[in-house]
Order: structure tokens, then C-alpha cells, then sequence
């Protein structure tokens, strides 16, 4: 399977639409199993963060749009790169292969989207990666070991305690959320812990 590290912004820039979500297939492992549209949803959003998501609903990702360009890049006269369908999933076929795994040399450093911080935000949001990457709760979820995760520790790692509850309690992880939102290496991490401990993420 290739690495999955994202795309420049540069990069992301210069590819199609189509190209992407060929080159996202090829990423998630598609030139040996079949990929689900959902799967491709959320990667190539990773990657392009912003094409493939609603006008009106910034937030959300268009998922139809991201079918429709799956199934044109089946088209012959697209190159025929893709198989499969909506239901089955996609594969790359011989000619998809060979088109993705050449975009695909040009995957550099993982892709962050530009926030400006201040210097206090800069060092706060430092500190804390180090303290979130640090944790035995993050040890555990990089060494298959999640469920051994527990409340208590979740609530630790979003600076909680049993007098934080309601919007307050909520307000604190969602700043966490939205903090490491473009950080690939703990944004799953951050998103889990948060159902573990409000029973579902908040995006603001």
C-alpha cells in the first residue's frame, strides 16, 4: 500500500478534481482492494481541504460530488483509470495505476492549511501537541491498544474535571477539536476522545 502522506497545497492546486480522487484511490490502497466512496470522501478532503465540500455547508463534504468524479475518471475517455461503483467500491485498473503512482511522486511534506496565529496561540498550541503526543492515552491508540483508553484520561488530556460540564465542558473540547483539526497525526486521535468524553465531536 503507498504512503499516505498529503499532498502540497501547490500540488493539490495543479491536479484536476478528477486527478485527485484517482491519486486518493491510489493512496488508500485501491491498486489491491477496493476503496469506499466514504473512505475517498474523507481522505481527498484531507488533501484538498475545501474542493470537495458544500458552498452553502462549508464543513460538510459533498459526497455526490466526489461519486461523480469518481465515476468520470472510469470514463475511456478519461483514460478509463477507475472500476467499481458507488456500492462496491473503486479500483484502480493497469492504466489508473500507472497515471496515480506517477501524480503521486509528487506527495511532499504533509499538507497544513494556513491559520495565523498569534505568538501566544503559536506557543500554546505547541505546548499542548507535546502534551497530547506525550500521553499514555495517545501511546495506547498508536499501539492498537484503544479500548484500554479510559474516561478519565480523556478528560485529563482536554483539561476537564467534574465541575466543567455542559456548554462549558463542550466549549473546552471543542477548542481542542478545532485546534488540531489539520494535524493528521492526532486529529483522529482528538476527534475519538472527544465522543469518549461529550459523546460526540463539535466542529466550529
Amino acid at each position: 500500500m503507498p504512503n499516505t502522506r498529503n499532498i502540497s497545497d501547490s500540488t493539490s492546486k495543479r491536479l484536476s478534481s478528477r486527478d485527485l480522487v484517482v491519486v486518493t484511490v491510489y493512496l488508500l490502497g485501491g491498486d489491491s482492494e477496493a476503496i469506499d466512496t466514504e473512505d475517498v470522501a474523507k481522505r481527498v478532503n484531507e488533501l484538498a481541504p475545501g474542493r470537495f465540500t458544500w458552498v452553502k455547508y462549508p464543513d460538510q463534504i459533498n459526497i455526490e460530488l466526489v461519486r461523480t468524479y469518481l465515476s468520470d475518471a472510469k470514463k475511456p475517455k478519461h483514460g478509463a483509470l477507475l472500476d467499481g461503483t458507488g456500492k462496491t467500491g473503486w479500483k484502480l485498473t493497469d492504466a489508473g495505476k500507472e497515471f496515480a503512482s506517477k501524480k503521486a511522486a509528487a506527495i511532499k511534506q504533509p499538507f497544513r492549511r494556513e491559520r495565523k496565529l498569534s505568538a501566544a496561540d503559536a506557543i500554546w498550541l505547541k505546548r499542548e501537541r507535546e502534551r497530547w503526543v506525550a500521553s499514555d492515552a495517545f501511546a495506547k491508540c498508536t499501539s492498537g491498544r484503544e479500548p484500554e483508553v479510559t474516561k478519565q484520561e480523556a478528560e485529563s488530556l482536554f483539561r476537564l474535571d467534574e465541575y466543567i460540564v455542559d456548554d462549558l465542558r463542550e466549549k473546552k473540547v471543542r477548542r481542542f477539536v478545532n485546534a488540531f483539526r489539520d494535524d493528521l497525526e492526532l486529529n483522529d486521535f482528538v476527534q475519538r476522545l472527544a465522543i469518549l468524553v461529550i459523546g460526540g465531536t463539535t466542529n466550529g
